[in-house]
């Protein structure tokens, strides 16, 4: 593969998952509005809401991220994957601090981050005990980059900061698919899990490509 029809390769993995994004925006707003009385407003400790809250910490994150490489390197692919993550991200993240808005609930928790992932799935019967995976409520959130990580990434500077971010990215988006995956199996919102499917179904196109780029980089 040549490096032009490698970057236009790459343009188009970006492309069609941005796309993916907004057809499923489109239409999980749509269907929103239709199914406000179908649908039960989620309670302040649902699935839905604490999704909804450490999704929004999450993206942000991924935002940030995003945009520290993207004034570190001069490398095209690199400049237009952080800037799709960006802007992805970020739009997600006011997407779902307005959900809350819409369902009365306030942007703060009344428990502690996690702690909806670590409840039994729905159609688990109530009385099986369920140990929420690995985590645990108030832990650090899946593929959530430590304060140290980020401060290499901003003291990193060409390749060495691609193959970084690249990496941190990587691992970030696994973890937003982790979330996206049990909310998946704690929820049947209208909003919610369209959303989610297209969190999986993005993100897991883009950890391909990502994982390309970082190959380069060995």
């Amino acid at each position: 593969m040549t490096a032009r029809n490698g970057s236009v390769g790459r343009m188009s993995v970006l492309i069609a998952a941005s796309v993916a994004l907004v057809v499923v925006a489109v239409v999980a707003f749509s269907i929103g509005r239709l199914s406000t009385l179908a649908d039960p407003t989620p309670a302040d400790t649902s699935a839905e809401a604490g999704f909804s809250r450490d999704m929004q910490v999450h993206h942000l994150q991924g935002a940030e991220l995003a945009m520290i490489v993207r004034d570190e390197t001069d490398d095209p692919d690199i400049r237009l994957l952080a800037y799709d993550i960006a802007q992805t991200q970020s739009q997600q993240a006011g997407q779902l601090y307005g959900w809350l808005r819409s369902w009365g609930l306030p942007q703060a928790a009344s428990e502690p981050s996690m702690t909806w992932m670590t409840r039994a799935p729905t159609g688990s019967a109530e009385h099986e005990e369920h140990d929420g995976g690995t985590h645990e409520p108030g832990q650090p959130m899946p593929g959530l980059a430590t304060p140290q990580q980020i401060a290499e990434l901003k003291a990193a500077t060409g390749v060495d900061a691609e193959r970084l971010f690249l990496e941190l990215m990587i691992a970030h988006h696994r973890g937003a698919i982790e979330m996206a995956d049990a909310v998946l199996e704690r929820s049947t919102n209208t909003l919610v899990t369209p959303f989610a499917t297209s969190v999986v179904t993005s993100q897991n196109a883009e950890i391909a490509l990502m994982e390309e780029l970082l190959a380069e980089r060995a």
